[in-house]
């Protein structure tokens, strides 16, 4: 049997990432899109791609990576026409929610004709009949939800310019499998966040500023919209339910999702006390306090700033169907343990980074 091909976009980010590792584990050939920037955002991925040290050390590099864009149809064309990929993964996006309304235009190109331009790319490659595609779809396509828990078979309802345009890549997935038969598929993931995730992201933001301030490097933590209710999982175990969607028979979507939901104020709970800090929660609203209960000290604020222009105030997703089909585990890894996960990187992570800091301070 022919070794597989796969290719990943969004492969620096913290799905690709994962993705990556796993695919590697399973003997694929890996290629992954760059986009060009001033620097380099590899940190994620440089224990399977470091150029220079494979070179010298006369090693096979793990991973191939590509320059393209998701808005530069001819370098999709020409990379995809190159290595001629049996799977694709496309986890390419701009990602963030709130940026999104700051950069509607951009977020719609990236994230809605991206995946149009990829498709194409596909077909005039002559890879239609032999690649299967998956697309990094998002439980922000419920938005003002209609029912609870969300299913494959809940009306969609986005809320912000990037659930908006990830409903395009989401129909024109379908509208291409079922027009050209060609072997497309949308995972509807819910909230999953690891180690690896943005810093600009409530979680990791959250188990950064535990960290920082039980170290004594930051004094308060400020968020948003402390009663959001999200469905939140662990990325890496999130990364076999998108292989697996693709081993099937017949193309088909699934909602990944732990079928359990806490708030924004629950993780930000048990962030700071697995750090050793209890939070009592005090006031109401914008006036709402996280204070440390040995000392008083308020940790946790709101800042309106963080909020939305439109709300999404609960995600809870139904896993019945991925279990069933995929033979797959939901709660592999459980909330508790995500966040522990979290929080001891992030521990470890600040304590390097002032070493670091106060080395460089000495030289």
């Amino acid at each position: 049997m022919d070794k597989k091909v796969a290719l990943i976009t969004g492969i620096t980010g913290q799905d690709g990432s994962y993705l990556a590792e796993f695919l590697i584990e399973k003997g694929y050939e890996v290629h992954g899109l760059m986009r060009r920037s001033s620097s380099f955002n590899t940190a994620r991925i440089e224990h399977l791609y470091l150029d220079e040290w494979v070179r010298d050390m006369k090693k096979a590099r793990l991973v191939n990576l590509h320059w393209a864009d998701m808005t530069d149809s001819s370098s999709l064309i020409r990379v995809i026409s190159k290595i001629r990929p049996t799977e694709i993964y496309n986890l390419a996006a701009q990602s963030h929610v709130k940026v999104s309304f700051d950069v509607p235009e951009y977020t719609a190109d990236t994230d809605a004709n991206g995946v149009l331009r990829l498709l194409e790319a596909v077909r005039i490659a002559g890879l239609a009949d032999t690649c299967r595609i998956y697309q990094a779809s998002t439980s922000e396509l419920y938005g003002k939800v209609q029912e609870v828990p969300q299913s494959e078979t809940t009306p969609f309802y986005p809320r912000s310019p990037y659930a908006v345009a990830k409903l395009y890549g989401f129909w024109i997935m379908k509208n291409y499998r079922e027009s050209y038969n060609m072997f497309c598929c949308n995972g509807i993931l819910f909230n999953h966040e690891s180690e690896r995730r943005g810093e600009t992201f409530v979680t990791r933001k959250i188990t950064l500023a535990a960290a920082r301030i039980a170290q004594g490097y930051q004094d308060k933590l400020y968020l948003g919209n402390l009663n959001s209710l999200r469905d939140w999982g662990y990325a890496k175990d999130y990364i076999e339910c998108m292989w697996l969607i693709l081993q099937q028979p017949e193309p088909d979507d699934f909602v990944i999702a732990t079928g359990e939901y806490h708030t924004v104020r629950e993780f930000a709970t048990l962030a700071f006390k697995e750090v050793g800090i209890e939070l009592e929660w005090r006031g109401d609203g914008v006036d709402e306090k996280g204070y440390d209960k040995a000392t008083g000290k308020a940790l946790v604020e709101v800042d309106p700033k963080y909020f939305r222009p439109a709300e999404v105030d609960q995600l809870l997703g139904n896993p019945a169907k991925a279990k069933a089909k995929l033979g797959w585990n939901p709660q592999k890894t459980s909330f508790e343990d995500l966040v522990k996960i979290m929080v001891q990187h992030d521990m470890k992570f600040v304590k390097k980074l002032f070493l670091k800091a106060h080395m460089d301070d000495a030289e």
